[in-house]
């Protein structure tokens, strides 16, 4: 035999045994969806205090303005960059500098500020770089009145794209990036994904989610290749006095390994392992032996909507039996008492029938329709 389970409409909570429960709220979890819509067993997202002018609470401190301690130069030497009033100044000729913590896919904000005395011109004007992972750069120049290359400029992915615009303050003035990065996923020598990077430049979106063409070089193009999943983040020497302050970094998970969200990332096996977890947890607390059986059928059927295993379905047909002797047992006032729970495991049906958990031949829902058409429980339209 077979089944179904309601959803109430948008908004309307279902109550059962006297409490407001979880149950399945919007269109069931399915291959590419660990959860249904609106699913109160959707894990919630952590809690991040964040103060204005303040790292997060979440965020890893590269650089506060009183310690190198975070960095080394590419040689794995100490850092030879100085910190000159509070700010992190580059030492030209002694090389990048690199973190000693490695990081992935990322939330990245510095503040940066070319020199205040303008020497040079184009490139030569302010010159340095953020490196995401030590393989995709994304510029630092002194932008203001000066002509550079457009896939050079402040914001630009260096060699590759341009900033959407120019937000560069005057020479000297602080200026800020917020920078959210996602590296490229391989299987194998197979590409999945090239990864992105977005830029917000002192505020103004500089790149909207730009998919990487490469690894970051100089005058040629250079392709993707597989890395390892976590490297350092390296600031650039090009010569110029670039002083760096405020530099804070939060690790976030890639769009390939978060599989609660659904989408062209989802993949299937991990979704139905998350939903046959979900499904473990609902039954070791769905009682199926309590006395209100509407309630403990409507459970099961919570239970069914993320895996329909045959343990659960006896269960469910148990149930199912039971309450429909229930029913059959009452009178035309008690079945009119009880209007909004049949129409509401009714409801529960259309809605599994509706997302193919179960067929459209369902005896629940049959006679559950037979017992509100009987005895005119919902109002003809």
């Amino acid at each position: 035999m077979r089944f179904c389970i309601n959803l109430m409409a948008a908004g309307v909570a279902i109550l059962a045994a006297g409490a407001l429960r979880a149950g399945v709220y919007g269109d069931t979890p399915d291959a590419r969806h660990a959860w249904a819509v609106h699913d109160m067993n959707r894990p919630r997202p952590p809690v991040v205090t964040a103060e204005p002018g303040l790292p997060p609470s979440d965020a890893v401190v590269l650089f506060d303005g009183t310690s190198l301690d975070a960095w080394v130069s590419k040689d794995g030497e100490p850092c030879k960059w100085r910190i000159v009033d509070g700010a992190m100044k580059v030492v030209p000729k002694t090389g990048q500098i690199q973190t000693k913590q490695a990081f992935g896919d990322c939330h990245l904000h510095l503040e940066w500020a070319s020199p205040a005395e303008v020497k040079g011109s184009g490139q030569g004007r302010g010159n340095s770089g953020v490196f995401l992972m030590g393989m995709h750069e994304v510029q630092i120049l002194d932008s203001y009145n000066n002509d550079a290359y457009a896939d050079g400029q402040a914001a630009s992915v260096y060699a590759e794209n341009p900033p959407l615009v120019n937000a560069c303050r005057k020479p000297g003035a602080w200026q800020t990036y917020d920078i959210i990065f996602h590296q490229p996923v391989w299987e194998g020598e197979t590409l999945k994904y090239p990864g992105s990077v977005t830029v917000l430049h002192n505020g103004v979106l500089a790149q909207d989610h730009w998919e990487l063409e490469g690894l970051t070089t100089h005058c040629r193009r250079r392709p993707l290749a597989p890395y390892p999943a976590k490297l350092p983040l390296a600031l650039q020497d090009h010569g110029d006095l670039v002083r760096f302050r405020n530099i804070w970094i939060r690790e976030i998970p890639s769009r390939y390994a978060n599989t609660t969200h659904g989408g062209p990332a989802a993949n299937e096996a991990d979704v139905m392992a998350l939903r046959k977890e979900t499904a473990m947890k609902l039954f070791a607390a769905a009682n199926p032996d309590d006395q209100n059986k509407r309630a403990a059928l409507s459970r099961m059927l919570e239970v069914v909507s993320y895996d329909k295993s045959e343990e659960h379905m006896r269960v469910v047909l148990r149930l199912r039996d039971a309450y429909l002797r229930e029913l059959a047992g009452l009178d035309t006032r008690q079945i009119k008492d009880r209007k909004g729970e049949i129409i509401a495991v009714r409801n529960e049906c259309n809605v599994l029938i509706r997302n193919k958990v179960f067929p459209e031949e369902c005896k629940l829902r049959a006679e559950l329709q037979r017992i509100i058409n009987e005895n005119a429980l919902e109002k003809k339209k």
